[in-house]
């Protein structure tokens, strides 16, 4: 059974349009990045899964149940932190594990205080005296403590330095994935979550405009590093996106091999996510000078 499955979902805020026609499964055991620039319509999505928006059309169904109509128990069964998260500032860290088990049916006191001794957090310390990576850290340990396939996360690092973002992402991997549950990150930190995920979906101003694993990424896009004498060549069999490479190479991404004649005007390489991700969502404007 897939955890989750999203048929044809459309979304709109009055006359705004925040999903258009997203439709993708995620079975268990994946890490699945959901990519987009700000307004893309992640954060719809995520309130879409778990049932804090209503969808305009099309069908969604998270662990088998419906987001809207059973809401309440879809939220015990899952693991979720907005992007609005906060935690009470007077609490204790103690205090919340105690909070939590009186809410959460699944929650487990001792998973959540074994997983703050992976961290500086002491179960005395209050969430006001804490730093803004500690606090992220924290509310991991509370969700993670709770038995469930699922964990929904939108944009849980933002605003945090690169140690505290490393930190995170090591406590989600080593703790809490196991091969059996699968995680949603949404991010638009792309180069930092590439080496985490199994699965990309790529939203642009509300479509999905990717949904692959990593695995297919090398086998259906093919990037061509070229010399400057080849630009024109390159240029002519339309690539999605040309872009300099350090030492001065410029670097061309096709969906799919290019005509022979232009694949042997270069070498080809791996295109990074990064690179992909600007070549499917950037805008006109942002479009880089041609070399």
């Amino acid at each position: 059974m897939n955890l989750i499955e999203a048929k044809n979902l459309s979304l709109a805020y009055g006359r705004k349009t925040a999903l258009d026609g997203v439709s993708f499964n995620i079975p268990k055991g994946r890490v699945v990045g959901l990519l987009g620039h700000n307004g893309a319509g992640k954060t719809s999505l995520m309130k879409a899964l778990v049932g804090l928006l209503p969808v305009s059309q099309g069908e969604v169904s998270v662990l088998g149940l419906s987001p809207m109509a059973q809401r309440g128990q879809l939220l015990e069964q899952l693991c979720y932190i907005p992007d609005v998260a906060v935690l009470p500032r007077w609490a204790r860290a103690h205090e919340l594990i105690t909070l939590m088990a009186g809410l959460q049916p699944r929650f487990s006191a001792d998973r959540a205080r074994a997983l703050l001794k992976r961290t500086s957090i002491g179960l005395n310390d209050r969430v006001k005296s804490l730093s803004k990576g500690m606090v992220v850290q924290l509310h991991l340990a509370l969700i993670a403590a709770i038995d469930a396939k699922l964990m929904i996360l939108d944009e849980p690092t933002l605003g945090l330095d690169v140690m505290s973002r490393k930190g995170f992402y090591e406590l989600l991997l080593d703790e809490w994935c196991d091969g059996e549950r699968s995680v949603l990150i949404s991010t638009h930190q792309v180069e930092e979550v590439e080496s985490l995920l199994s699965d990309v979906l790529m939203l642009d101003e509300g479509k999905l405009v990717l949904n692959i694993s990593l695995e297919d990424i090398d086998s259906r896009f093919h990037a061509l590093s070229h010399d400057a004498a080849a630009a024109d060549a390159v240029a002519s069999a339309h690539p999605l996106l040309r872009y300099r490479q350090s030492g001065g190479r410029t670097a061309a991404i096709f969906d799919g091999a290019p005509p022979e004649q232009v694949a042997a005007l270069g070498e080809r390489i791996r295109p990074s996510l990064v690179d992909l991700f600007m070549a499917l969502t950037r805008k006109p404007a942002m479009a880089p000078t041609q070399a």
